[in-house]
């Protein structure tokens, strides 16, 4: 390995700390290299990042990944679970007891 090559792994090294904690940072020949199985991780959950001269271009991720900032989704047990009207209150005796108790 030249020198040139080690400062451009040094400042990709770097470059990735502050991209993502989580994903992983390679550059194009590593990513033509080692294509199938990068892809491979990609489907298992590990997105990665792939870099011209320490420069982010793209990230690969899986299809089925959830989208950033998809939002949650609200109100799927709605039929299935009831909430009792006092629920706000149940307990609140046996509570009340426990701190008026002289022991």
């Amino acid at each position: 390995m030249t020198l040139q090559s080690n400062k451009n792994l040094a400042r990709l090294t770097k470059l990735s700390l502050f991209v993502e904690n989580t994903v992983r940072t390679v550059n194009i020949h590593e990513a033509k290299t080692h294509l199938s199985r990068l892809v491979q991780a990609a489907v298992d959950g590990e997105p990665f990042l792939i870099a011209r001269a320490g420069k982010p271009l793209v990230k690969v991720i899986s299809v089925q990944a959830p989208e950033s900032g998809a939002k949650r989704r609200t109100g799927f047990l709605a039929d299935d679970i009831s909430v009792p009207a006092d629920f706000d209150r149940m307990g609140s005796a046996e509570i009340e007891s426990l701190f008026e108790s002289d022991t």
